[in-house]
């Protein structure tokens, strides 16, 4: 049975806060040890997460949590805000940090200077530093190398370094081949013998109706629905660039939600599914009556105008919740079942062990409306269970790099 053990700290003093952290690690492991005679040098892996404020102290910090738990292989990063279980770190100095007890060979790092190869990886969790060119190549690339093709995580978001953390254990004598990064993707890659769940959470409604691109390159979209794109936007916000007082405010907050020929865009009703990513709108082009957008389009994608929506973004992560416990603990199917009704449920049979949340960085409490009010939602939802996660500049699940979104991964007990 996997067993996680998470702590977090907020000082002005990056190495007090890791003291502080390292306090509460340790009495949960000496107490492990008492009660159940645990291994307390098991915990192979740690996660460890930090808000920009300790970024310039990165590489301090590293050998610090090096030097303390030498057994231990860490990654993580640096976000605007850091979360664990029930709370959130927003534009303050914060540490959080989970030590993960997995079986043996279930999981190996990797980094620009040590690739991901082997053959039994199964999925990955992915930090990536959103300065790197061609990052969705990248992402999609590294999701071929596993054999499932899904990977979770987010892009670092950083006032100033964008750090990633990758650092095999000081014990394994490794100390060469990792530390502190900027650019490029690193990790961890986990086996089957590691139990995941993750679902992908979406921020944004639809303010008009499917629509099918019919001419587009690269950036600029010219035609939807055999319609100018310019023509179709104007007409599904119902603004008229005559009246730029009443245009120019409804057009900086449009997006454009993209999705595959044959994906579904929607998973209920009028809400986006995991399938859609969204991109912003970045300019219009009246002379050729085209749209740009920031991502790349190709003609037979489903186009559909959208906006963010705290509604949306609340109703949703009840959702992706609720078929997470749905899944670990499958209920008879009940017509009209609600399901915000079953997370007030028993506990499912089978347990989570621990989870991880990577969350847009303009979501968090402050976009649900409290301090702190994301993280509650997900920890009314799933109990009080091990987690840490970051606010990044950019998700990703799958081979997607999405925005405005969150990616709830949970690992489950053995």
């Amino acid at each position: 049975m996997h067993t996680f053990l998470t702590a977090h700290a907020t000082h002005p003093d990056a190495h007090m806060a890791l003291a502080l952290v390292a306090a509460q690690i340790d009495a949960q492991r000496a107490a492990l040890t008492d009660t159940a005679g645990a291994d307390a040098a098991a915990f192979p892996l740690g996660l460890v997460y930090i808000t920009d404020h300790y970024a310039a102290h990165a590489e301090s910090l590293l050998a610090e949590l090096r030097q303390r738990w030498p057994w231990v292989s860490w990654a993580g990063g640096v976000g605007i805000g850091v979360a664990v279980s029930g709370v959130e770190y927003f534009d303050e100095p914060a540490l959080v940090l989970m030590l993960a007890d997995l079986p043996p060979g279930s999981f190996e790092l990797y980094s620009g200077e040590r690739p991901l190869v082997r053959s039994d990886a199964h999925a990955a969790l992915v930090h990536g530093d959103g300065h790197t060119p061609d990052m969705g190549e990248l992402v999609a690339e590294l999701a071929q190398r596993t054999t499932s093709g899904y990977l979770f995580g987010g892009l670092m978001a950083s006032r100033g370094r964008s750090v990633q953390f990758c650092a095999p254990a000081a014990a394994s004598g490794s100390a060469a081949l990792g530390g502190v990064y900027e650019g490029g993707l690193s990790g961890v890659a986990f086996t089957r013998d590691v139990e995941l769940l993750s679902r992908v959470t979406q921020g944004c409604e639809p303010i008009g109706p499917v629509r099918h691109v019919d001419e587009a390159r690269d950036h600029i979209v010219a035609v939807l629905d055999g319609k100018s794109a310019l023509s179709c936007l104007l007409n599904d916000l119902d603004i008229d660039l005559d009246d730029p007082r009443q245009a120019v405010p409804r057009l900086r907050a449009t997006l454009v939600g993209l999705t595959g020929a044959q994906d579904d865009v929607f998973t209920r009703g009028s809400q986006f599914g995991g399938d859609t990513w969204v991109r912003h709108l970045i300019g219009l082009d009246p002379m050729h009556h085209a749209v740009a957008v920031a991502g790349r389009v190709e003609p037979g994608m489903q186009l559909t105008f959208c906006t963010r929506s705290v509604d949306a973004a609340r109703r949703d992560l009840v959702r992706i919740c609720a078929e997470i416990r749905e899944e670990l603990s499958p209920a008879p199917d009940e017509d009209g079942a609600d399901p915000v009704a079953a997370l007030d449920a028993p506990p499912p049979a089978r347990r989570i062990a621990g989870a991880v949340y990577v969350s847009c960085s303009g979501r968090g409490g402050p976009h649900f409306g409290g301090a702190s009010a994301e993280l509650q939602l997900v920890r009314h939802a799933l109990g009080d269970v091990p987690l840490v996660g970051f606010f990044a500049g950019g998700e990703i699940a799958r081979h997607h790099l999405y925005g405005y979104t969150a990616v709830l991964t949970v690992f489950v007990h053995a």
